[in-house]
């Protein structure tokens, strides 16, 4: 017994010799070959403050710098060895700390995204889990007229495979981030959580944003929801989505609040009545709730733009119904007015 105690004591002082001097190696030489490897591969400038390794078997990466693109302040893993020897790189644990990435779009479409070079088949990538905390994401879009800047801030990720049943390939995760104005000021709150199971193309999920400035997306939706120029808008919003052998379902509930226009007497109204959903369909407080559904496929999520606003349409006029006849009489004498082009086609549509 005594005998078998000592190997076991050699084996580990073995170990961890070879351990100590392993992470010596890698903290002296390690930085300097992944530098390399980015600058050749990326074609940019890159810088890392060290690389450590620990106990078991942790690899730590700290003060990684990306050309202008991106700062992370740590990245760590656990690699697996086995699937080393096999070919594949298997990542345990995967945690990157502070990034801050920064995007720009220029007025040609190009991204600045560098390309990486291809030297042959990539080895395969596998992340058993990924956790990203307090990340910020800067989008520069110059594609779009006047351009446009979002900044994704406090963005919290966490990705894992379920724990029970262990057969499972579903993947749980949460996502949240705040956004902000270009200003740096709070401009919105996005929630993301749920459970993917990509292979079996089913999902549960359920996403919320919460006092959305839309104004600051001015530029991507143009008179789409409504022809008068907004000023300012809150947005909430809660989608659950679920998805069964791909047939993917999305109920949304949409609150549009806090509308500021700019003069209405100003502009021409558009004849276009969907773009004019908010005009037509606002309670008295001049606010807008929709209830609407979507149905897609999960491995291929697509609306077209007809049959958004189709969708939109439908969930509006559904809205009335919580209005009085009163209001909706006002409103549509109003509405026939100003819009008189509409005649026909509003006394069609309230006729339904």
């Amino acid at each position: 017994m005594k005998k078998k105690f000592k190997i076991l004591i050699i084996i580990l002082g073995v170990f961890l010799l070879l351990f100590g001097i392993a992470s010596i190696l890698i903290g002296i030489y390690a930085p300097k070959i992944v530098e390399q490897q980015i600058q050749q591969n990326l074609k940019v400038k890159a810088s890392l403050g060290k690389i450590g390794l620990s106990l078991p078997l942790t690899v730590t990466i700290e003060k990684l710098e990306v050309g202008d693109l991106a700062k992370v302040k740590s990245i760590s893993f656990t690699p697996n060895l086995l699937a080393l020897l096999g070919g594949k790189i298997v990542l345990h644990g995967l945690t990157v700390m502070e990034p801050v990435i920064n995007l720009e779009q220029s007025a040609d479409g190009k991204i600045n995204l560098p390309v990486m070079e291809q030297k042959g088949k990539a080895p395969e990538v596998f992340l058993t889990s990924l956790k990203v905390e307090n990340a910020r994401i800067t989008f520069t879009d110059k594609k779009v007229a006047g351009g446009c800047q979002i900044i994704v801030d406090k963005l919290n990720v966490s990705i894992a495979k379920v724990a029970l049943p262990i057969t499972s390939l579903a993947t749980n995760f949460n996502i949240s981030a705040q956004l902000l104005s270009q200003s740096q000021e709070p401009s919105g709150e996005i929630l993301f959580s749920g459970w993917l199971d990509y292979p079996s193309k089913d999902m549960d999920g359920k996403l919320e944003v919460k006092d959305l400035q839309v104004t600051n997306f001015a530029p991507y939706y143009g008179n789409f929801i409504s022809n008068r120029k907004l000023l300012s808008a809150k947005l909430n919003l809660e989608s659950t989505f679920k998805a069964v052998n791909n047939a993917l379902n999305i109920v949304s509930d949409l609150n549009l609040s806090h509308l500021i226009y700019e003069n209405a007497e100003s502009q021409q109204p558009e004849l276009d009545l969907a773009k004019n959903a908010l005009d037509l369909f606002t309670d008295a407080q001049g606010n807008l709730h929709l209830v609407f559904n979507i149905d897609t496929q999960l491995d291929n999520p697509s609306l077209s733009p007809d049959k958004l606003q189709s969708i939109i349409l439908k969930a509006a006029m559904k809205n009335l119904s919580n209005q009085s006849p009163e209001q909706i009489v006002d409103k549509v004498n109003n509405m026939i007015e100003k819009f008189k082009g509409y005649g026909k086609e509003l006394k069609d549509i309230f006729g339904k």
